[in-house]
């Protein structure tokens, strides 16, 4: 074996390594989603390596999609990020917890009113009918990732006006208290820019993208119940969906 072939069997030898302690130190936490790595001198520093073989396994882990990384501001933890599996709904709770991580919710308003003319016709009631309106902070392992709110008619769902709905999935509280089993929403998703008070909630600049998902929920008897308005962080979320071309004859 040449020197040549020696020195890159200990150089890949080096990057793996030190791929290695970094996955490690993810996975424990050391470095929490969203936070900045250490500048890359003090990291190489730090593992005992050259900034060379420091870059190629942090490359690596941007490959995985575990890191990320900003021209002018270095190395960052990705988030965790969420999104509906293909033709899948599920709740916010269920999807966070499919990936391992801990739901919570925060109530920032909740309160029962008439529905607004707008509302009525959304949920194909009848003009100041009763409705529950409910605005949250969701976050999943303490990071801020939506903005939910939600009207919901509380014809179907009377006891909902007394539910805590603090850390808890509103599709599941309806199906295990209220009766109802949810069974399809008519969901659309487009692009924004956050404003003052939504970046405030997300932990994100005035003016940065995020996603908004709209949907109109049905139980299984066909009944409108809720009609929702989620703001994501753009960083946070992903949604899925199968497309199919209708067969031609």
């Amino acid at each position: 074996m040449g020197m040549t072939s020696v020195e890159d069997t200990k150089a890949g030898a080096a990057v793996a390594q030190t791929y290695r302690r970094l996955s490690e130190a993810l996975r424990r936490g050391v470095y929490a989603p969203g936070s900045r790595l250490p500048g890359e001198r003090d990291l190489a520093t730090d593992l005992g390596v050259s900034r060379s073989t420091l870059r190629l396994a942090l490359g690596r882990l941007a490959e995985e999609n575990k890191l990320e990384r900003s021209s002018q501001r270095g190395w960052f933890v990705r988030r965790n990020v969420v999104g509906e599996p293909p033709s899948t709904l599920q709740s916010f709770s269920e999807m966070a917890r499919a990936r391992g991580l801990r739901p919570q919710s925060e109530v920032l308003r909740r309160r029962a009113r008439p529905a607004t003319f707008e509302e009525a016709e959304q949920l194909s009631v009848a003009p100041a009918s009763r409705v529950l309106e409910l605005r949250r902070l969701r976050r999943m392992d303490d990071v801020p990732v939506c903005v939910d709110s939600s009207v919901v008619v509380l014809a179907l769902a009377p006891q909902l006006a007394e539910i805590d709905l603090t850390d808890r999935s509103l599709y599941e509280t309806l199906e295990q208290d209220c009766g109802l089993r949810i069974a399809r929403s008519s969901y659309t998703v487009h692009a924004a820019a956050a404003d003052k008070d939504t970046a405030e909630l997300l932990d994100i600049e005035p003016g940065d993208p995020v996603l908004i998902g709209e949907e109109l929920t049905y139980t299984d008897t066909g009944s409108l119940v809720l009609t929702g308005r989620m703001v994501y962080r753009s960083d946070a979320y992903r949604f899925q969906a199968d497309l199919f071309r209708p067969v031609r004859p």
